[in-house]
């Protein structure tokens, strides 16, 4: 079994107290490796650590950042059997999850590259004579990202990636159900040739550690991903120590699906939106809401659809869509709200059962606004279907929950589909596509309590960096006195 210690200063050093915690193998419930998490008195280390590094990081040539990240690309696609092991063995990603991170997460890393060389400032024109007013674009300093354990590995690389090619320096806190991964990142950014304390890697229980990583005076910014719940009190935390932040949370997406839809397409549409990674997706279309024309017909195709999906708890079976959920409490948790649904009038079209941390790729129809699993993120393989009177109505449905990061819409009218974007409280809107959808350069992010900023591109560039505003006079001012 692995050891594994802090990632400060390019190398693995024990934490204060060099306890080691159980990391543990969601499908077998056994320990897959030790970690030792960082406490409180680790943080002076790991902040000065990164202090130092900042000040020379901050002026490196943006063709030499450059070149690092294309190097740690390379250096991932070289390591992706590794990297695909632990996704499968630390986060239970099936075969087909573990693969497309590993093979995407090198592109974020080379569009991060491009971002190096474009930090852009702006130009403006004075109203007053011989002023050249500008902007330019500074690093901020030591960052800190919080990162999720559903798509560790790309989700950790989105949020260390962007704020290092903007200059800054990046301490990562990984989930604590997925340390290993994170430290894995700290291996690969240093043997691809980051300076030393340029990226930090500390697994940490949040109540051990306490808010001294967010509120210590030389932290500048907090990126968070994970629950509404936490990343409300992340952005508290640092908005009360006068902190810049961006938050990633929780979602509660709809997919529509219109008369005029094709019925079989907006079945797989759904069905890959809904049961990818066990649902564990912050952009999972769990909501389903379907017009009455086609309501009927499609409830009846997803439960022939769902019966072909393949379940089990090893997620290396080849063909394996649903595999274990990370958390021990979460199958009770899911069907604690399904029980509720149909006493409350819902029908369980298929599925509804777990086994151990497996719960049943599940379709539940009738669902109505007032049972809770409308409105719950249940964070698993579970479909809620939705009757709508009409497109308009199906809009109404989807806005009526506090969250608004993802949607979709399955239709072939325009007029209806340009009513759904215009009108959908949500972040994102993907016509004709699925609802869990991501790439390197786009603003990602949405609205109500899924979102606070946005990631991607020079989106995420512009959260990490300060603008400073520049005049220079030419020839002399004239004063009033």
């Amino acid at each position: 079994m692995n050891e594994y210690q802090l990632f400060i200063d390019g190398k693995y050093q024990s934490s204060a107290s060099g306890t080691f915690s159980d990391d543990m193998n969601p499908a077998t419930n056994e320990v897959y490796a030790k970690v030792q998490n960082a406490q409180k008195e680790d943080l002076e280390t790991v902040i000065s650590s990164s202090q130092k590094a900042f000040e020379t990081w901050k002026d490196m040539p943006p063709s030499a950042r450059e070149k690092l990240f294309l190097d740690v690309a390379d250096l991932m696609e070289e390591r992706a059997a590794e990297l695909r092991d632990v996704l499968i063995d630390e986060a239970g990603s099936t075969m087909l999850k573990a693969g497309y991170e590993t093979h995407h997460t090198p592109d974020f890393l080379r569009s991060m590259a491009g971002e190096c060389r474009r930090i852009k400032g702006e130009t403006y024109v004075s109203n007053y004579p011989g002023v050249k007013s500008m902007a330019i674009r500074r690093p901020l300093g030591v960052t800190v990202a919080i990162a999720p354990f559903n798509f560790p590995l790309l989700l950790g690389v989105r949020k260390i990636g962007f704020s290092l090619a903007a200059g800054n320096t990046m301490i990562l806190k990984p989930s604590e159900m997925t340390p290993v991964i994170g430290l894995k990142l700290g291996e690969l950014f240093t043997d691809a040739g980051f300076p030393p304390g340029v990226l930090n890697v500390i697994p940490a229980q949040g109540a051990e550690l306490g808010d001294g990583l967010i509120t210590d005076p030389r932290v500048k910014f907090v990126t968070f991903t994970g629950s509404t719940r936490v990343g409300r009190q992340v952005g508290a935390t640092a908005a009360a120590a006068g902190k810049r932040f961006a938050l990633e949370m929780g979602g509660k997406n709809p997919i529509l699906v219109l008369n005029d839809a094709d019925v079989d397409y907006a079945v797989d549409t759904a069905a890959f939106s809904n049961y990818m990674h066990q649902g564990q997706i912050c952009m999972t279309g769990s909501r389903v809401i379907v017009e009455a024309g086609v309501y009927d017909e499609f409830c009846e195709k997803m439960t022939r659809k769902v019966e072909g999906i393949p379940y089990g708890n090893d997620p290396r079976t080849p063909g394996l869509i649903v595999g274990p959920l990370i958390r021990t409490t979460q199958p009770g948790f899911i069907k604690e709200h399904l029980d509720a649904a149909v006493a409350a009038g819902a029908k369980l079209l298929i599925g509804g059962e777990s086994e151990g941390n497996v719960f049943q790729p599940t379709a539940i129809a009738d669902i109505t606004d007032s049972m809770s699993i409308f409105k719950t993120e249940l964070f698993g393989p579970v479909m809620s279907i939705v009757k709508a009177n009409d497109h308009e109505h199906a809009v109404a449905l989807a806005n009526d929950v506090d969250y608004g990061l993802s949607s979709a819409v399955m239709s072939n009218d325009m007029q209806k589909i340009w009513y759904c974007i215009e009108n959908l409280e949500t972040g994102m809107v993907h016509v004709n596509g699925p609802s869990v959808r991501d790439e390197p350069v786009i603003p990602f992010g949405g609205v109500k309590g899924s979102s606070h900023g946005r990631e991607g591109g020079h989106f995420s560039i512009d959260e990490c960096t300060e603008l400073k505003w520049i005049t220079m006079q030419v020839g002399k001012n004239g004063y009033p006195f």
